[in-house]
């Protein structure tokens, strides 16, 4: 079976990066297809893959204007060539399902989300704070995107979704029914992690994410103001010198950090905090896998991968008021770490490897069979 792997764009590193990642490492002689790629921001496991680049990638400025481009992104997959590969799988948030393969080949789409700011534009373009005037200017653009990625959805021959909350959404926007594969966390990094622990443990909340202004992660800086309690953040992103300039001096901005130092940070933090409605949401699976557990909004993947009063504590709704209560609630339970760790393992990068080389191997032997 030859395979190739598709990703949206490799330029900075996540839980989607990880992601494909693990992927890669089942089929470790595959190609990732992408739009754009800044190896200078990805674990160093990628530069020892055969990663093949759109045009996009020559266009001026594009890892830094790569979200001025969105409307190109269509052109970019579309212009791909899978020609001698009997499968293709794509790991999809926005266009990688639009590639476009011949009847022979076999396409499975990995979902992680609809489009988003196609299909939940109010929310995404209210929590990217775009105004009344960007909104005019982008309709026309969002038209058009909405009329492809319709017809792209066409293309997989079959949907893989990454949560039960992903699987309910490519019914709704998609008309699309997927089988649920959950994305897996190696426990192995937290179990064999020997870096000491030179942070004072239990002193401080933790957040790990991207800062964008989607995210909210002002809603954990005001609720940790007003309660005097210590915050670590560790990510970067353009909503850095906004969220800077609501901190106080118990809010730490960490960027970026090696993987040894986030293990160190999670397992001496009080708790993960997640402010956002994720699809899946990888993190809150790596803190509970460090034996800590998550203070999340109640939405999305979180209802999936949290056991309430058990693993972490819900709030809502999205507002600091609803996210004090739940800290100041956090402070009267215990929470065992084992619980957490345990209820991790149900999300293993074995058991998400296992499925999915098995779904992609099963289905490929149908399909040849039919065609």
């Amino acid at each position: 079976m030859k395979i190739a792997l598709v990703h949206d764009e490799l330029v900075q590193s996540g839980g989607a990066e990880r992601l494909i990642l693990a992927m890669h490492e089942i089929w470790s002689d595959a190609p990732i297809y992408t739009s754009i790629c800044a190896l200078e921001n990805l674990p160093s496991e990628f530069k020892k893959i055969d990663i093949k680049t759109s045009f996009m990638q020559k266009l001026p400025f594009s890892k830094n204007l790569r979200r001025q481009y969105f409307f190109l992104y269509p052109f970019a997959f579309e212009s791909f060539d899978f020609s001698g590969f009997d499968v293709v799988l794509s790991s999809s948030t926005r266009f990688a399902h639009g590639i476009i393969t011949k009847p022979e080949t076999l396409h499975i789409c990995y979902s992680n989300s609809p489009t988003r700011f196609l299909w939940e534009t109010e929310k995404y373009l209210e929590g990217e704070k775009v105004g009344q005037m960007g909104k005019i200017i982008l309709a026309p653009f969002l038209s058009y995107l909405r009329i492809w990625d319709q017809t792209a959805v066409q293309r997989p021959d079959f949907w893989i979704a990454n949560s039960e909350n992903v699987a309910a959404k490519l019914n709704k926007f998609y008309r699309k029914a997927s089988t649920i594969i959950y994305p897996g966390v190696d426990l192995r990094r937290f179990q064999k992690s020997t870096k000491p622990h030179h942070l004072k443990p239990k002193t401080y909340f933790l957040v790990v994410s991207r800062l964008l202004s989607w995210k909210q992660i002002e809603l954990a800086i005001k609720a940790c103001d007003e309660l005097k309690l210590s915050l670590k953040i560790v990510g970067v992103g353009p909503d850095y010198a906004r969220l800077k300039s609501l901190a106080n001096s118990k809010v730490t901005f960490l960027g970026r950090v090696s993987e040894e130092d986030l293990i160190s940070l999670y397992k001496n933090c009080k708790a993960l905090v997640l402010t956002q409605e994720e699809d899946f949401g990888i993190t809150a699976i790596e803190a509970q896998a460090s034996g800590v557990p998550v203070i999340a909004f109640r939405g999305g993947g979180a209802k999936e991968t949290i056991i309430e009063g058990k693993t972490g504590l819900f709030f809502y709704p999205q507002t600091p008021e609803a996210l004090k209560e739940t800290f100041v609630q956090f402070g009267k339970i215990r929470i065992e770490p084992q619980d957490c760790i345990k209820n991790a393992q149900k999300f293993s990068l074995q058991n998400f490897q296992i499925q999915l080389k098995n779904f992609v191997e099963d289905t490929w032997q149908k399909f040849k069979r039919e065609n």
